[in-house]
């Protein structure tokens, strides 16, 4: 069968049940394997003598309990799992999305009231104050660069 002493096969079944003879018959045939199987069968005939301990009446229940509670134990462990390795990095990609568009939003903003600045002092450069003379005949010269409501007639029928 195979080259180890007593082949793991065969000793999974004579823990759990008497060898046939044909199986016997086998692994007497190996040298090598006869006081292993000896001992084997020794062990197996005193752990049958061995009585049963009693079982309470409540055991099937007790077990069941014992593995629901185990269940239990699974599912929050599960749940606290796809808790850390799903919505944590979910909300920290997140956080860090907000966190750059708001950083990339305040940018812009600055640079807008950077240029604004600089557009006013080009506007300030380029042209003088007015004097406080102009000022004082402001309302005047508003009032001849606005073009009048009605035509002169007068005017035109000169002109013609």
């Amino acid at each position: 069968m195979n080259n180890e002493p007593f082949p793991e096969k065969l000793r999974d079944l004579a823990w759990r049940r008497r060898l046939t003879d044909a199986e016997l018959k086998e692994l007497r045939a190996q040298p090598e394997v006869q006081a292993e199987l000896e001992l084997e069968s020794r062990l197996s005939d005193v752990l049958a003598q061995v009585p049963d301990a009693p079982v309470p009446s409540n055991f099937t229940s007790r077990v069941l309990q014992a593995i629901e509670r185990e269940e239990a134990r699974t599912a929050q462990t599960r749940s606290w799992s796809w808790y850390w390795r799903i919505l944590i990095p979910r909300v920290a990609v997140a956080a860090a999305i907000v966190g750059f568009a708001g950083l990339s939003y305040q940018r812009h903003e600055f640079h807008q009231r950077v240029q604004r600045a600089h557009d006013i002092v080009l506007i300030a450069s380029a042209q003088p104050m007015p004097s406080v003379e102009a000022l004082k005949n402001f309302d005047a010269i508003q009032r001849m660069s606005q073009p009048s409501a009605h035509a002169d007639s007068e005017l035109l029928t000169l002109l013609q």
